[in-house]
This record gives C-alpha cells, sequence and structure tokens, in this order.
C-alpha cells in the first residue's frame, strides 16, 4: 500500500488529533496535513468521507460543540444535505482527526484506529 497518499484532517489543538499523527510517523509515514479549520472540506470531500466512513452525517459531527446546538443542528428533521453544509460552512463541527488512505478512511477515535487503514 502507497503510505504516501495518506492524509489527516488535523486539528494541533486536538490531543486525539496530535496522538493519531504521531502514530502515523512512528509508522514512517509523512501524511499530507490539512488544517481543516483553515481550510475546511467542501461538501464533496465530506460526502466522500462519510461513504468511505460508513458514517451518516450526524456521526461525524461533534455534537457536544456549543455551536451545534446554537444553530439547531439537534433538530431531527433536518435533511443530510443541511447537516453535511452545516460541517462545510463551520469546520469545527467536524469530529477529528480523519485519515484517508485512497478508498479508505478511519476517524481516530480512539487514535489507534488509525492502524486499521494502513493494514
Amino acid at each position: 500500500m502507497d503510505h504516501s497518499q495518506v492524509t489527516i484532517w488535523h486539528n494541533p489543538q486536538c490531543s486525539k488529533s496530535r496522538q493519531t499523527l504521531k502514530i502515523l510517523e512512528d509508522k514512517g509515514i509523512t501524511p499530507k496535513v490539512v488544517r481543516y479549520l483553515d481550510s475546511p472540506p467542501t461538501i464533496q470531500e465530506l460526502e466522500q468521507v462519510l461513504t468511505l466512513l460508513q458514517l451518516e452525517p450526524r456521526q461525524l459531527m461533534r455534537t457536544k460543540e456549543s455551536l451545534y446546538k446554537e444553530l439547531g443542528l439537534d433538530n431531527t428533521r433536518l435533511s443530510r444535505q443541511e447537516l453535511i453544509q452545516a460541517m462545510a460552512t463551520h469546520p469545527k463541527l467536524i469530529e477529528r482527526p480523519v485519515v484517508r488512505l485512497g478508498n479508505r478512511a478511519v476517524l481516530g477515535r480512539p487514535p489507534e484506529k488509525v492502524l486499521e487503514v494502513l493494514s
């Protein structure tokens, strides 16, 4: 497997994100680091990652984030597209870190889960 194509959606302020990045580096992998708060993923990228993770939008959202409640995202009538749009507009809502390699992706919670995408 070509590990040069590993990408991590990273927030350096997050301990889980830092731990996941360290696991990759300890394996000799230098991933493409995307600081998703500075360069938010597009709606299309979010759709792709959700498909690869086999998750629904809320499962990739930080539902305990105050912004989640403030934006009314706990409303169960919101569509999938509305939730994805909210993550694209407010990347702070995206659970982290997400590690992607080709057509595989994993949410690094716990950080050791990243090993699944490398095997």
